[in-house]
């Protein structure tokens, strides 16, 4: 005959298991709570307590704890109980008060609120004030900028594009193409700094201009590989250059579409005959307003951040030098970005983000 006490089986309601889910997955949750939540989740999938505290190097005791609690009270039985200590001295009308004020008024001498700047307004102090604001997620010292595409093919572009993304055609190759204008050949006016234990890399903030060049870019979505080009400047006939040496490139019996902006360049007479001359060729333009969608954009940021933005270039040649070999070790490995989003989630999301200016500006007005 076996021994022990029988162990009641824990079982949940569907509110109980999300809300429990959702509590593990929070980032601000306490880890105490979070651990809890755990410990139930763990004994209603049929866990012993001896597996349970094993997985999540816990004692057995508090496995046996917390899932009697729960049994006992349900969700209440995994909250803190009310301990002893000073009371509140701020009422939640005060703590709603400054939230209000934070949220609905500006200071007469600034254009947001700061932390003692809002404590000396209402007399708490600035550690209160940084509590109430933590505990609401509010940050006014920071901004953030937007800007909504006023395309009246916006739906339609976001569609034919994302489905090349997503859902590319067969036997086509997929190019995103746009130009990455008057990139400066910096040079410090002292010598760069190296960083040191304990010190950054230190440079001088006032810099020496030496030129600049253009640098077209096509990116192979399938691929991830580039191809690129220097000029000093970014016309039509530069761009038309530019398209002969990725015609050059390519399989003629492959069909070819171009992703790019409508920047005025890449409409002129001159580029449309070009293309209209070769039929394999599918032009998609973006959304104005919209280069996010374009995928060479991102590999542009990632030249700026690794090879431009930190360096010292004394020549326009130097500089061009160091951008074709950033390409050329860009493709000894290449790797295509990964785009998650579908057409019906991004336009969902723009979707959500107007009614959300919208229901501001009517409650401003």
């Amino acid at each position: 005959m076996g021994r022990g006490r029988p162990v009641e089986a824990l079982i949940l309601t569907a509110d109980e298991r999300g809300y429990l889910e959702r509590q593990v997955r929070r980032h601000r949750v306490t880890r105490s709570l979070s651990e809890r939540c755990r410990i139930v989740l763990r004994c209603a999938d049929g866990m012993q307590s001896k597996q349970v505290a094993a997985e999540l190097g816990l004692s057995e005791h508090m496995v046996g704890k917390w899932r009697r609690r729960f049994l006992h009270d349900r969700i209440d039985g995994l909250l803190d109980e009310p301990r002893s200590g000073r009371p509140r001295s701020i009422d939640d009308d005060a703590v709603a008060a400054v939230i209000e004020r934070t949220l609905q008024t500006l200071p007469a001498d600034a254009t947001h609120w700061s932390i003692r700047s809002m404590a000396a307004a209402t007399g708490h102090s600035h550690t209160t004030i940084r509590r109430m604001w933590n505990a609401f997620g509010l940050q006014p010292h920071r901004a953030e900028t937007f800007k909504l595409s006023s395309d009246p093919l916006f739906v339609d572009k976001v569609r034919d594009i994302v489905g090349l993304y997503l859902s590319p055609p067969t036997h086509a190759l997929v190019l995103c193409v746009d130009e990455k204008s008057q990139i400066q050949a910096l040079d410090r006016e002292q010598p760069v700094l190296p960083m040191m234990p304990g010190m950054p890399e230190r440079r001088t903030h006032s810099y020496v201009r030496h030129g600049t060049t253009s640098l077209f870019a096509a990116l192979d979505v399938a691929t991830g590989a580039v191809i690129g080009k220097c000029y000093k400047r970014h016309r039509a006939t530069e761009f038309l250059d530019f398209l002969k040496q990725i015609d050059g490139n390519v399989p003629d019996d492959l069909d070819v579409h171009i992703v790019m902006d409508n920047y005025a360049t890449h409409k002129t007479p001159t580029i449309k005959a070009w293309l209209a001359r070769r039929p394999h060729y599918h032009v998609h333009f973006t959304p104005t307003s919209a280069s996010w969608i374009n995928q060479v954009e991102r590999w542009f940021a990632e030249l700026t951040r690794k090879q431009i933005q930190r360096g010292v270039h004394t020549s326009v040649g130097q500089l061009e030098a160091d951008i074709r070999s950033f390409i050329d070790r860009h493709n000894a490995n290449p790797k295509p970005f990964r785009w998650t989003k579908s057409a019906d989630e991004i336009l969902a999301a723009v979707r959500r983000f107007c009614q959300k200016t919208e229901r501001t500006l009517c409650t401003e007005l």
